[in-house]
């Protein structure tokens, strides 16, 4: 299983640090699975001008193929100015249409405020969809107010982590499962 964690944004660090434990605990408690965390801060990923993703070259070709290779992806994204930044927008403007067509995808999110909780239902579940994901349900959402000196302060949150792993990694084994006994009912 090819899992992909995408720290969405290039600024920051509340972000990473929830993808850090995301990762962390990805590793622990699948440690068969292939886990790998894309910061986008970490790239320098070129804005999207319609060419196919196999097109681009460097850092925007790793991290499109890294994300269509995968099996899951965990969209980590803080919240700016009631909308998700830029930067993650522009990973899905580079890949195709459909281009999350049978993998699972899961959301973390990071803001300064409560008040941007639907920032999920409103902008991102409607792109993963449009793009065809298979959307874990359940997110996590994490107030500035859980950090302290970039560390989740906060053992609920690191609970609905652990729960959305676990939930991400389920999602997933049965979706490859339900692929694989369609593929095996055609016979050849």
């Amino acid at each position: 299983m090819n899992i992909v964690a995408l720290s969405g944004s290039n600024v920051g660090s509340k972000t990473r640090t929830a993808m850090d434990y995301t990762v962390n605990t990805l590793s622990e408690k699948y440690p068969d699975a292939d886990v790998t965390l894309i910061d986008l801060a970490d790239h320098d990923v070129q804005f999207s001008d319609g060419r196919n993703f196999l097109d681009y070259e460097g850092d925007t070709k790793y991290v499109a193929q890294t994300i269509m290779d995968a099996d899951a992806i965990i969209f980590g994204t803080p919240i700016f100015q009631a909308s998700i930044p830029a930067t993650l927008k522009n990973i899905f403007d580079l890949l195709p249409q459909d281009g999350l067509r049978d993998k699972v995808a899961s959301v973390l999110v990071t803001a300064g405020s409560l008040t941007h909780f639907l920032i999920v239902e409103q902008q991102l579940k409607p792109i993963l969809s449009y793009m065809k994901a298979q959307i874990v349900q359940d997110y996590v959402f994490i107030e500035e107010k859980d950090f302290h000196r970039k560390e989740i302060t906060n053992d609920n949150v690191l609970l609905r982590i652990d729960r959305l792993v676990e939930d991400t990694v389920g999602r997933t084994e049965q979706h490859i499962n339900m692929r694989k006994a369609q593929e095996e009912a055609y016979g050849f």
